[in-house]
C-alpha cells in the first residue's frame, strides 16, 4: 500500500472539467461566493478515499509542509461530490501523535466554512474545504497523523469507506490524510 507524499502529484484528468465550489469570502451566509475554476490546483496529497459511493476525498495541501509546534497549520482538503447527500455532516479531523506521545487535537467543522452544507453538494462538484490547527508549544511529536472522514453529528455514524484497500486507513471509517513532520525545537 503506497503512503501519501507530500510532493505534488498531478491531477487526475476526470477532474479537469469538475467544477469547484469554494468557501467564501465575507462574513455573512447571504455573502456566499462560488468560484468555478477549470481544474483542481496542484496537490500535495492524492487520496483517492471512497465514502459511501457519496464523497471522494481527492487530496489536500498542507501548508507549511512541516509543522512548527506554536504556529498554525493550514490545510485545505478536495472533495468530489459522487452522489448527493441526504444528511449534513461534519468533517471530523483528528490530529495524533504517529508514536502515541501527545493528546489528539479535534479539528472536526462543518465544511466549507459551514455556508455550504453537504444536503447542498450536486453530483459532479469539487468542494474545497479549510481548516487549520495549532499543534501546542512543547509538543512532543515528531511526526503527526492527520485523519478525517465524515460524520452525522445527529446519529453519530461515519460515512462508511469503500475502498479499505486502496487508502490508509483505521478500519474505522477514519481516513489518513497525511503523515506530516514536526520540527524539532
Amino acid at each position: 500500500m503506497r503512503r501519501p507524499t507530500l510532493l505534488a502529484l498531478l491531477v487526475p484528468a476526470s477532474l479537469l472539467s469538475a467544477c469547484i465550489v469554494e468557501a467564501p469570502g465575507g462574513s455573512s451566509p447571504n455573502e456566499r461566493r462560488q468560484a468555478v475554476v477549470a481544474q483542481v490546483p496542484p496537490l500535495s496529497v492524492r487520496n483517492g478515499a471512497n465514502l459511501e459511493d457519496k464523497v471522494e476525498l481527492v487530496g489536500a495541501t498542507v501548508n507549511p509542509g512541516r509543522v512548527s509546534p506554536g504556529d498554525a497549520t493550514r490545510v485545505t482538503a478536495y472533495f468530489k461530490v459522487l452522489k448527493p447527500l441526504e444528511e449534513d455532516y461534519m468533517v471530523f479531523v483528528h490530529v495524533e501523535d504517529a508514536e502515541g506521545r501527545m493528546e489528539r487535537l479535534n479539528v472536526d467543522h462543518k465544511p466549507a466554512g459551514g455556508l455550504y452544507p453537504t444536503t447542498q453538494w450536486k453530483a459532479g462538484e469539487t468542494v474545497k474545504d479549510e481548516f487549520a490547527f495549532q499543534l501546542p508549544a512543547g509538543t512532543p511529536a515528531r511526526q503527526l497523523n492527520i485523519w478525517l472522514g465524515f460524520w452525522d453529528p445527529k446519529t453519530d455514524a461515519r460515512l462508511e469507506l469503500k475502498n479499505p484497500d486502496a487508502v490508509r486507513n483505521d478500519g474505522r471509517s477514519r481516513v489518513l490524510l497525511v503523515q506530516v513532520p514536526v520540527e524539532q525545537q
